[in-house]
């Protein structure tokens, strides 16, 4: 090693591995208590100018605390960071970004409200001398950005109607804006599809090439093993190690996350599977079209796809979130109840179909951010029983504490705001929830959305319990991996129908993606028996 100076004074430590690469970030000895917990313990980070640094950690060692106080969001108790040779000493977000920071949140921070410009340019407007808006300015600029990451994206488009790659190099674009040095991705592709993954892959590999480098935070590992260089792992608080993904392997770096070997072993067991408890019949609706399909009790079944090709906005609809155009449903197979598809709406669905639903995107679609994690959790609940004048917050705690040791819920306080969780956390709690309405038939929709690769071990023998207990479950997800663990049946979607619906034992990801690109014919029977 060898030392140069940098800006303000500063020694910057340059490593030689052939060529001379600089820290672009030295985060050194960082602690971080809350209320007297300890969440970060002498934590070092070390990042080179062009690389792409995974950092990993399963939910709540600590990763989110880091990344905030190089953000500038939270102030750390000690420890140094040097962003660009410049000593940050409890920065605000307006100094870490000038500093060349920026931070692409796994919930993207857009207003969906305002145009794609109107977003890009929010808080730094380009202006006449008169102090009125050059929107043609700030449209040609934005035109030059997008072209700069190889995308077309209209500047004049309302961001509501972008796709969530979209809305992702967006952000990324808001980014070089304001010439970043160093960009924070925190899951970046949970809501990709592979095609989308490999043209956000594609622009990164871009512009590590022009020197920006990239903290890639992410619980999967063939992607950590696809983008990136380096690699820091964070357990409860602690540096656990760090080095290059070149010298690793997934199953070595998966034991430093948890601390312990996870095995790679099948979580399916085959079960006995009762009556049909959910029939839908040609049903119609926004973005799925002629869905007709029975559900058996205790029977867990796969949704999937290529992003946007139909099963989400299907359980939205089952939900009574979205409307049905057309269609007949009956519940509770036997009893042949038939339920009106015009007039369904979420208190149908909760209070008379027994359906409960974790959405996809809770931050806008599942957490109530102002609210505590018991109120997240027993909010549902008390819409089924609104007739109650009274809420019995000591049998809402028993239960709280009930569901914290079955999910492992790592929270401090049940009066803490959900916000104060991570977002693993905050998704358990949505299980929390629907557990707590008493549903028979759950609605999953991308359930281990920025969960930990242990604690989605635990949800998947959840999901299993819970079908030896007689609830059907409906997992709509991108992850082939995911339904080959869990599932008794895969309907793959294509265009808004069914392409097809795959055994158990002929589900694997080829035939899946086969289905889901049209690129064999469709395989689903007019009805399934």
């Amino acid at each position: 090693m060898i030392n140069r100076r940098g800006g303000g004074g500063r020694r910057v430590r340059l490593r030689l591995r052939g060529y001379q690469r600089m820290a672009v970030l030295s985060m050194k000895n960082i602690s971080k208590s809350f209320f007297g917990v300890t969440v970060l313990n002498n934590v070092s980070l070390e990042v080179l100018k062009g690389e792409v640094h995974a950092l990993l950690g399963e939910n709540g060692a600590g990763k989110s605390t880091l990344m905030n106080i190089l953000g500038g969001v939270y102030k750390k108790d000690s420890g140094e960071v040097i962003v660009n040779g410049v000593k940050l000493e409890n920065a605000q977000v307006s100094e870490a970004e000038k500093a060349g920071v920026a931070f692409v949140h796994q919930e993207l921070n857009l207003f969906n409200d305002l145009l794609v410009f109107e977003n890009l340019f929010l808080g730094k407007e380009i202006v006449y001398k008169t102090g009125t808006l050059n929107k043609k300015a700030m449209i040609k600029r934005a035109d030059e950005l997008f072209g700069s990451l190889g995308v077309n994206i209209n500047p004049r488009a309302l961001t509501e109607n972008l796709e969530t790659s979209q809305k992702q190099l967006l952000e990324i674009a808001k980014a070089l804006d304001a010439d970043a040095k160093l960009i924070i991705l925190d899951e970046p592709t949970t809501a990709l599809n592979t095609s989308e993954i490999e043209h956000l892959f594609s622009i990164v590999r871009r512009l590590k090439e022009t020197g920006i480098s990239f903290i890639f935070i992410s619980h999967k590992m063939p992607e950590i093993f696809t983008i990136a260089d380096r690699y820091t792992v964070l357990r409860n608080g602690c540096f656990i190690k760090s080095g290059k993904i070149a010298d690793t392997n997934p199953k070595e770096l998966t034991t430093s996350l948890v601390g312990r070997e996870v095995s790679d072993r099948e979580i399916y067991a085959e079960r006995a599977l009762g009556d049909v408890i959910l029939e839908m019949e040609h049903c119609s609706g926004e973005g799925f079209h002629d869905v007709s399909l029975k559900l058996r009790q205790g029977e867990i079944v796969g949704l999937t796809g290529l992003a946007g090709s139909g099963a989400s906005g299907l359980m939205q609809a089952l939900f009574g979130a979205a409307r049905f155009d057309s269609g007949k449903i009956t519940v509770f197979g036997n009893e042949t109840f038939h339920i009106n598809t015009q007039t369904y709406n979420i208190h149908t669905a909760m209070k008379t179909a027994r359906i409960g639903m974790v959405a996809s995107n809770r931050k806008e679609n599942s957490i109530l951010p102002f609210m505590s994690i018991l109120e997240n959790q027993y909010i549902s609940e008390h819409t089924l029983s609104a007739f109650s004048f009274h809420i019995f917050k000591e049998k809402e705690i028993a239960k709280h504490h009930n569901y914290k040791r079955l999910l492992n819920i790592k929270a401090n306080h049940h009066d803490d705001l959900i916000t104060s969780l991570s977002g693993g956390n905050q998704q358990k709690v949505i299980l929390a929830r629907i557990l707590n309405t008493n549903a028979n038939i759950f609605l999953l929709d991308n359930p281990t959305q920025g969960i930990d690769v242990g604690a989605k071990g635990e949800i998947y023998k959840l999901i299993l319990r819970l079908s030896e207990q007689g609830k059907t479950i409906l997992v709509n997800t991108l992850e082939i991996p995911e339904i080959e663990k869990i599932v008794d049946q895969c309907v793959v979607f294509y265009h808004g129908g069914i392409h097809a619906i795959l055994g158990r034992n002929e589900i694997n990801e080829t035939k899946v993606m086969l289905h889901a690109t049209d690129a064999v014919p469709s395989a689903a029977p007019p009805e399934r028996a």
